[in-house]
């Protein structure tokens, strides 16, 4: 039996279903794959991560399968990747992808969107290992340009749920009684 979370001395324990057990077990799992994650993304080089951010993009439904790049060069001029919105190419996204332990600030969502305005741009997404301030995430909400922030965090859990740079281990099945098969009314 286990004890409910806020249970105090002297309550009784409530005992957890097998459903639950199963979620939190989930839970964790995920929790510690997220982590696991982001310790290996921090690992590789920028090149790779840049070419990382628009693999997820467009694992995400962007584009199409050869509808993003990673610049990946110097002199990008503050993007580090392109993919097209929707499979025909109507708009593009542009990319910052910032391998960083550091905090990521208001400069630095100023200077993402200088380089967005400077390729007539409304729209970037800018992805990071780390996190951001509460000052960029203010300047980014307060911009016309529409600049999605993309923490280390979120960054993981996109990666898990979209299948990049993971794969399946096992599948559980749970199943249930079908009352609809049990209703004799019907027959």
């Amino acid at each position: 039996m286990l004890a409910s979370p806020g249970a105090n001395a002297g309550e009784q324990p409530l005992e957890a279903t097998p459903e639950e057990l199963i979620d939190r077990g989930y839970h964790r799992l995920n929790s510690a794959l997220a982590s696991d994650v982001l310790e290996r993304v921090k690992s590789c080089s920028p090149v790779f991560f840049e070419r990382l951010v628009v693999d997820l993009l467009v694992k995400m439904g962007y584009g199409g399968p050869e509808a993003g790049h990673a610049l990946g060069k110097p002199g990008d001029g503050g993007i580090d990747g392109v993919v097209n919105e929707d499979k025909l190419g109507l708009d593009v996204i542009y990319l910052q992808a910032k391998r960083w332990d550091a905090n990521v600030g208001r400069p630095d969502i100023q200077q993402f969107a200088g380089a967005l305005h400077g390729r007539h741009a409304r729209k970037g997404v800018f992805l990071t290992t780390s996190c951001f301030t509460a000052e960029a995430r203010e300047y980014a909400a307060m911009i016309e340009t529409r600049i999605v922030l993309i923490d280390g965090k979120e960054l993981a859990r996109l990666m898990i749920s979209h299948g990049v740079g993971v794969s399946t281990a096992e599948t559980y099945e749970v199943k249930k009684i079908d009352i609809d098969y049990f209703n004799e009314e019907g027959t």
